[in-house]
């Protein structure tokens, strides 16, 4: 459920109608609800109400916007974190060193500097080499690292091949029959407190069956861990819970999602750890964009040319994802057209004979469900700007992050001298 709605002909961002925002901010631009991030959100807690203290950290990879982070930091929620700036803006955020998570297999030893000062709460390691470098910059500055090794479970989520992180060929995590041994050796390093492990075997999942059987091999290596007399009191399951871009979509709703977790966990004794980021953010924001003109095209299907682009929403170039694409006021009739935008490539192509609202020049429309790996992956490309986010709170709202225009990207670059 969001909070984008028809009211009176004309789409509303909660109470807000779209047109305002549109003109007040021009297009494209991303618009989110607060109500529907808070209302995922508690969803999302709720549905792992029979868990014992779980631990929830928002991936912000997902949406970095630092209005969004303050939301969720409000709603009690921690951060996933995989660089030193998403930790300076988690922290900016309100949300407490504490509950902040740093995954990711390219930690600098810069960045693991950083984050200890700071006083993160954990640590996911992905590899042995990465857990002996935090041990020798633990020791230097002088703190504890909590850490959980990220083992790779070789369980294919059944999700797109670039969002896949859980099998054997994916970068991400040790290989699970070597886990025992890696997780006992960096135990006996010193400024390291090993104390779980940690999975996320991709994104974008639409089935409970590859999770599940995930994390019952991550029982069994629960189990031989502990025979060897070494200590677990946590495991981070990650997130990747999906959500519905298309009417084909159907991924499990997250209280199943909880029902499932308690009971293949039940017996393991540990604080539980989430990393949710699509299943909060995904539904809770839109793309706003204006029709630049309809072009006649090869066997009378036109091309609706969008003044949105492949470096503004890069999902469907990247991933051949599906967004919806709507009137913002419909006028009742229907067309089949090719959604583009006016980017020099031709993937820079939103959807393929799509049938959808009846378009002409001047119009505006939305991508919906692009709350998640929206803004957070705009480019500059063509020497485009950086589009602005708006946040809706009721019947108001705020510009949350400015456009950035080509001129001020341009003025950040320098010729020298011995080029004049």
């Amino acid at each position: 459920m969001d909070h984008f709605e028809l009211k009176n002909g004309v789409l509303h961002a909660e109470d807000v109608p779209l047109p305002k925002i549109a003109e007040a901010v021009e297009t494209p631009v991303y618009v989110y609800s607060r109500a529907t991030f808070v209302r995922h959100a508690r969803v999302f807690k709720d549905a792992l109400s029979k868990l014992d203290n779980p631990h929830i950290a928002f991936a912000i990879k997902a949406n970095p916007n630092l209005a969004v982070l303050r939301i969720l930091a409000r709603e009690g929620y921690g951060a996933d974190v995989v660089s030193a700036g998403e930790l300076d803006r988690a922290l900016a955020a309100g949300m407490k060193a504490e509950d902040i998570v740093f995954s990711g297999v390219g930690k600098t030893m810069q960045e693991m500097a950083h984050a200890l000062e700071q006083g993160i709460g954990q640590f996911n390691v992905e590899s042995e080499e990465e857990g002996i470098e935090l041990s020798t910059v633990a020791k230097r500055v002088g703190k504890t690292a909590h850490i959980a090794l990220r083992i790779n479970p070789d369980v294919d989520a059944g999700t797109h091949a670039k969002i896949s992180t859980g099998k054997a060929e994916n970068k991400f995590g040790v290989a699970f029959d070597k886990a025992k041994g890696i997780y006992v050796r960096l135990a006996a390093l010193p400024g390291l407190n090993v104390r779980g492990i940690a999975l996320h075997i991709g994104s974008q999942l639409t089935s409970l069956a590859p999770l599940e059987a995930a994390f019952v091999k991550v029982g069994t290596l629960i189990a031989d861990i502990r025979s060897s007399g070494a200590a677990l009191t946590h495991v981070d399951l990650g997130g990747g819970l999906g959500v519905t871009y298309s009417g084909d979509d159907n991924p499990p709703s997250p209280a199943d999602y909880g029902d499932m977790v308690a009971r293949v966990t039940r017996d393991w004794g540990v604080r539980l750890m989430f990393e949710p980021g699509r299943v909060i953010a995904g539904n809770a924001g839109i793309l706003v964009t204006q029709v630049i003109r309809v072009k006649p095209g090869g066997g009378n299907v036109p091309f609706v040319v969008v003044d949105a682009a492949m470096n503004d929403l890069a999902r469907p170039a990247m991933y051949d994802a599906y967004h919806e694409f709507v009137a913002v006021e419909p006028n009742g009739q229907r067309m089949t057209a090719h959604i583009v935008g006016p980017v020099c490539e031709t993937g820079d192509t939103f959807a393929m004979h799509r049938e959808t609202d009846e378009f002409v020049a001047g119009d505006l429309a939305i991508f919906r469900t692009a709350g998640a790996y929206g803004a957070t992956m705009a480019s500059t490309y063509n020497s485009r700007g950086l589009v602005p986010e708006v946040l809706v709170d009721g019947d108001r709202f705020a510009v949350v992050a400015e456009r950035i225009k080509p001129a001020t990207i341009l003025a950040a670059e320098h010729v020298p001298d011995w080029l004049d």
